[in-house]
């Protein structure tokens, strides 16, 4: 998986809000606040999680690792675009 540029977080942000609402809020995120948590507003199911973390890999050229799949790191916009960006430092 080849590494993409580093990118801003506001422009990370932007990317995945943009993927979840296509994807899982069928084109209406207007009750989609950067915390709120993807599986306890039923936004995302665990079968969902997988498809966000294939849009991650592919998106940002890097592997989510087994130990990384938690909800500290996943569960929100505000997490995931943190996580990214601390992946993206490596």
């Amino acid at each position: 998986m080849e590494p993409t540029q580093t990118l801003p977080e506001a422009q990370i942000k932007k990317s995945i809000k943009h993927f979840i609402k296509e994807n899982f809020l069928l084109g209406n995120d207007s009750t989609l606040n950067d915390d709120d948590s993807f599986m306890a507003k039923g936004i995302i199911d665990s079968t969902g999680i997988l498809e966000v973390v294939s849009f991650v890999e592919k998106t940002f050229g890097f592997r989510v690792e087994d130990d990384e799949l938690l909800p500290d790191n996943l569960d929100s916009l505000n997490s995931l675009t943190s996580f990214i960006v601390k992946k993206q430092g490596k």
